[in-house]
């Protein structure tokens, strides 16, 4: 019987809540499919920073790195705004992908048939399909590159301040790789956003990625710059399978693309490194004004952890029968508070948890 050490890192606000719906719901998937999960849990984002003074401890880090696959639960709140950009919970995000070097973040933007009224989006788009899988490079460009003020004193006439993007071939090379590669598994189609008639970076971004393309002459190739394709996810979404882009352009586009759906608490996300190593976390934040009060949905932490055992443990069926019982959730009608329509039964966190567990 196979046996997979999985790091779970809680985090903060409805990170802890959602993630114990999420291991009940492993831990039952594994026993039908016979293999086990070994658990260890540690501390990141605010809640690090409150025992350890930091968002990311050593000691998580190294349990991550000893570990098969990473799940996690959301960081951040109100509680840290005060800090400086280095210190906040959500350095502890840059940091973990950085120092585990988890340079892919994919995200799925489903609209699921049952939640169909809540996207924003006409029916009349709707109706033609949406099923986007967003590749984002992760570790570098200018969220990575180098950063600095000139000046003390930012109310000085001649005060300026300036972010770097910065990417190496190797480093758009292996982001391409994985976009063409996940194409090759759905629709055969990519989409490289870029800003080409702008930055150079982004031109050097088209260079290499048609150069990539040549490897996978199986699989469509367009560009699009990122201001039109914005504005093309809501008018004709259709059109997009994988949309492969660098990381700041990446950040916008993927929470675009979750808003579509109609909710981003039914959105999961991994980000992969080498030999299919893996971080899965849900989309949405920490939701502090809800934590504690049983009202968080836990689709997309559970979703996530269908995605690890897809991605990294290669427990395909067993993903399969999660994705599954939580379609089957949905179309019974059950709703927690984030994609119920004005009317429908409200459940809770550990309601939905509960009900997942019992179509499994």
């Amino acid at each position: 019987m196979k046996n997979y050490k999985i790091a779970v890192l809680p985090g903060d606000g409805i990170g802890k809540e959602v993630i114990e719906q999420t291991t009940k719901i492993l831990d039952m998937v594994a026993q039908k499919h016979q293999f086990t999960l070994e658990y260890e849990y540690g501390l990141i984002g605010g809640i690090a920073i409150d025992e350890c003074d930091t968002p990311l401890p050593q000691k998580t880090l190294d349990m991550c790195k000893a570990s098969d696959a990473v799940l996690l639960g959301a960081v951040g709140g109100p509680k840290w705004d005060n800090l400086s950009g280095d210190k906040r919970p959500e350095a502890g995000l840059l940091a973990i992908r950085k120092g585990l070097g988890l340079y892919a973040n994919l995200r799925p933007a489903v609209i699921w048939q049952a939640l169909k009224d809540a996207s924003p989006l006409k029916q009349s788009i709707i109706e033609k399909g949406v099923d986007i899988l967003v590749i984002r490079e992760l570790t570098g460009g200018i969220y990575f590159g180098k950063r600095g003020r000139v000046g003390e004193d930012s109310k000085a006439p001649d005060a300026a301040a300036y972010d770097t993007m910065y990417y190496s071939r190797y480093e758009v090379e292996r982001i391409a790789e994985v976009a063409f590669e996940a194409a090759r598994e759905r629709k055969g189609h990519v989409t490289s956003v870029d800003k080409a008639n702008v930055l150079e970076n982004s031109r050097f971004w088209r260079e290499i990625v048609l150069e990539v393309a040549k490897k996978y002459p199986d699989v469509k190739l367009d560009h699009m710059y990122v201001d039109n394709a914005a504005m093309q996810m809501v008018i004709k979404p259709e059109q997009f399978d994988v949309i492969l882009t660098g990381n700041m352009f990446g950040d916008i586009l993927s929470d675009e693309a979750s808003m579509i759906t109609g909710s981003i608490g039914m959105l999961p996300s991994a980000s992969l490194g080498k030999d299919k190593f893996g971080l899965y976390e849900p989309v949405h934040g920490s939701a502090p004004d809800i934590a504690g009060m049983n009202k968080a949905n836990p689709t997309a932490a559970i979703l996530s952890a269908a995605m690890m055992l897809r991605y990294t443990l290669g427990e395909v069926e067993a993903a399969d029968d999660i994705e599954v019982a939580v379609e089957k959730v949905l179309n019974s009608g059950l709703r927690t508070g984030d994609i119920a329509a004005s009317g429908e039964k409200v459940i809770g966190c550990t309601e939905m948890g509960e009900a997942i567990a019992k179509k499994l």
